[in-house]
């Protein structure tokens, strides 16, 4: 049983999300707490597994609570935000500050959609409950070997101009995507990635994103063209997929069915990639829950890619790489700290790495 503790400055929101948890036999909510002050005395008292968070409270407001917390009783956390430019800006904060993922605010009127988003809701907190934290101190000693690009031939770079690396993650994902993108040089080949993020939320990490990297970086348009130096990452609520037009690349965006409940999903990218890219793309599956993106990373083996996962020690929640390995879909399992680097040389590389399928 996953113990819960909802924090939410809202009496509305608070009995709105405690109906929906109370309704899943996996989860037992040990209490809510309108503000931080009364949230702490309650984590000393009932030790919860997993918290919601609220990043808008007054007192005391969620990037401050979130900041102590994982500095002296690190728990897995779940940030509520609303649906708006700052709750995403703060949002992406508090997932730099060591929150495992997010829950968009529903809207305490809606009735359409309610199963979806009781769903989407606990399978988030079941996540959060796998989750590895550690206090930041600890943390922070554990990041990747450097911030700085990787220095790589331009003349490999050159010839990399038609490869493409499609990346797919869910939980813990925002930073390991980080974590990437910072070693990526300005010119290396085109990036396609997958975050399981709601809608709205993946604009603003996009442009986060932007001004760490030195690449171009960006949310997915229909029609976008895939280019080197360039990472699309597929909007909140849209599949996204690779799609070929002679030597040009392009992405298209669509909204049908969700895959694995999830929409974007990484299988219908990696399935895309497969198809059209062949041999010319690498694939790269990170931490997250559930099975999303190991059938499509297999398929992108079959076809000649490379397919690198993340391994258990680095991975937040060592789910969806596990998937993979165990569908024999994965060539090289690599810390979180080599996959820039591993997946570089390979998409740099004219000759591919040969599969074993």
């Amino acid at each position: 049983m996953i113990k819960l503790l909802i924090v939410d400055d809202s009496a509305v929101v608070r009995a709105f999300l405690k109906d929906i948890f109370d309704k899943d036999r996996e989860i037992e909510v040990v209490g809510t707490a309108p503000d931080p002050y009364v949230a702490r005395d309650k984590i000393l008292r009932y030790e919860p597994d997993v918290i919601t968070l609220d990043v808008e409270m007054p007192r005391m407001d969620g990037i401050t609570f979130l900041k102590k917390l994982m500095t002296y009783h690190p728990v897995p956390v779940v940030i509520l935000s609303s649906l708006t430019q700052k709750g995403a800006a703060t949002t992406l904060q508090a997932m730099e500050e060591g929150a495992v993922d997010i829950i968009a605010k529903p809207e305490m009127s809606l009735v359409k959609g309610l199963e979806q988003i009781s769903l989407d809701i606990t399978s988030k907190v079941k996540a959060a409950a796998q989750a590895r934290v550690a206090k930041r101190g600890k943390a922070e000693t554990k990041k990747t070997n450097s911030s700085k690009p990787i220095q790589i031939q331009s003349k490999a770079l050159k010839q990399s101009t038609h490869k493409i690396i499609a990346i797919g993650a869910s939980t813990g994902g925002t930073e390991a995507i980080k974590a990437v993108l910072t070693r990526m040089p300005p010119d290396a080949p085109a990036i396609l990635i997958v975050q399981h993020m709601p809608e709205k939320f993946t604009k603003a990490f996009a442009e986060r994103l932007n001004t760490q990297s030195a690449m171009e970086v960006r949310e997915a348009k229909n029609g976008d063209g895939v280019l080197p130096g360039t990472a699309l990452i597929a909007p909140g609520s849209y599949h996204m997929v690779l799609r070929r037009d002679g030597a040009r690349y392009f992405i298209k965006l669509n909204q049908e069915e969700p895959v694995h409940h999830q929409r974007p999903s990484v299988d219908v990218l990696f399935d895309s990639v497969a198809t059209y890219a062949g041999t010319n793309a690498t694939g790269v599956l990170m931490t997250g829950m559930g099975s999303d993106g190991a059938s499509g990373l297999l398929k992108m083996r079959e076809a000649g890619a490379l397919t690198i996962a993340q391994d258990e020690e680095s991975s937040v929640v060592y789910g969806m790489p596990k998937e993979a390995v165990t569908l024999d879909a994965v060539d090289r399992v690599c810390s979180l700290d080599n996959i820039p680097v591993t997946m570089l040389s390979f998409a740099t590389k004219e000759k591919r790495f040969k599969s074993k399928a």
